[in-house]
């Protein structure tokens, strides 16, 4: 079998640790998972964002550059839960439109991220979650993480909007989108087949899942 590297990318609460488990334990693949209880700067960004901003960037953006790195290198495919690209192009993207950081650390920052990226092997496959913003709200409310409470529905909408416009201009890789909102493992088990049998059909160009309403 063919070695892949596969990046699963999508709003916050989009369902990228669940279909990443899933995939992994059915096919085989390694999975990395993003960093969020061992991360040392989660807590004090969400507490006070302007001041920890760039310091939970930087954290995240040598997490992924390693977490890539090292799935890539490794023998056997792997699939990772957050791609490195997300975090500049959709959350300092963010951050700097709410001001939660200043020009000077967001041009240093895009400058480190440009030469780190410039240097990573391109994946084989983007699977891209889908979900409205009121969906993903509810997911959020629902799994109840402390540091998620302040999570607005005009926040979700800045991201999702930024996701669409970046995947506009995405050309690493093919796409597969998947509107996770539909999607549903524990009651639709057909799903996860119809999820592999897209992701073998898609190396060749962007694609998008549709679920047969059963």
């Amino acid at each position: 079998m063919t070695k892949r590297l596969i990046l699963v990318a999508g709003n916050i609460g989009a369902g990228k640790t669940s279909i990443t488990e899933r995939l992994g334990e059915r096919l085989g693949w390694k999975t990395g998972f993003e960093s969020v209880a061992d991360n040392p700067y989660l807590a004090d960004f969400y507490a006070d964002m302007t001041a920890w901003s760039f310091h939970l960037q930087i954290f995240f953006l040598g997490h992924r550059a390693e977490q890539h790195n090292v799935a890539s290198a490794r023998n056997g495919s792997a699939i990772l839960d957050r791609s490195i690209y997300e975090d500049f192009y959709i959350f300092t993207r963010a951050l700097r439109t709410t001001n939660a950081i200043n020009e000077r650390d967001y041009d240093a920052y895009r400058q480190v991220f440009e030469l780190i990226t410039s240097k990573l092997p391109a994946p084989d496959l983007l699977i891209y979650l889908k979900a409205p913003v009121e969906v993903i709200l509810e997911r959020i409310q629902a799994r109840g993480r402390e540091m998620e409470k302040g999570i607005t529905a005009d926040y979700l909408g800045l991201l999702d909007s930024f996701y669409e416009e970046w995947l506009q201009t995405f050309d690493l890789c093919p796409v597969l989108t998947i509107p996770s909102d539909s999607l549903d493992f524990v009651n639709k088990s057909q799903h996860l087949d119809i999820v592999i049998e897209r992701i073998n059909h898609t190396l060749a160009g962007k694609d998008e899942v549709v679920f047969p309403d059963v």
